[in-house]
């Protein structure tokens, strides 16, 4: 994949992530700054989930830890261990919401 086409499906993956918490009913904001999408609660944690370009991988930092994941035919895989990148995206933002979320 060209570095373009991994820009693209990565907003992608950004966008899918704001649209489904414009439809929560918990307060969080989401700030997108360049390579960087900040997922902030109302108890100020952060999730943060950023793509680095050079490795063509997505980057997810929780208070659970920091995972990587890489496209592999149609889905974001932990690159550490097992692990789906929204799968584990859902369960960062429901432990830090307090609150159940999902795609």
């Amino acid at each position: 994949m060209t570095e373009s086409e991994f820009l693209d499906v990565s907003d992608a993956v950004f966008a899918q992530i704001e649209m489904a918490l414009d439809e929560v009913e918990f307060d969080v904001d989401t700030l997108r700054a360049g390579n960087v999408l900040e997922i902030e609660f109302e108890d100020g944690s952060k999730v943060i989930v950023n793509r680095h370009a050079a490795n063509q991988e997505i980057w997810l930092a929780a208070r659970s830890g920091g995972y990587h994941y890489r496209l592999k035919d149609t889905q974001w895989i932990n690159t550490r261990g097992d692990g789906e990148l929204y799968a584990d995206v859902a369960t960062a933002i429901s432990a830090h919401a307090g609150a159940a979320f999902h795609f």
